[in-house]
């Protein structure tokens, strides 16, 4: 497990809702140096979440990997884990 890393996203632009394909993630609101306390999300049962520093609405898409998003700008890479 240690291998796997949470993706991440930020809402630079403020849309209303991002999709993604990920029920586990990070939200830190906008990229570094604007962003929020990043806050782990868990959409549970659930299909979508409104995170609560933000209030971005992320709706799970099934048919996108868990690294992407719509719009597909809103992944945000750590530098300590970029490759």
């Amino acid at each position: 497990m240690a291998d796997q890393v949470i993706p991440h996203f930020q809402n630079d632009d403020g849309v209303e809702t991002i999709r993604i394909g990920a029920c586990e993630f990070m939200c830190i609101g906008a990229k570094p140096p604007f962003d929020h306390p990043h806050v782990f999300l868990d959409m549970g049962d659930e299909d979508s979440i409104v995170c609560p520093y933000c209030s971005t609405h992320y709706v799970y898409d099934a048919s996108l990997k868990a690294e992407e998003s719509d719009p597909a700008d809103c992944l945000w890479i750590p530098a300590e884990t970029a490759e």
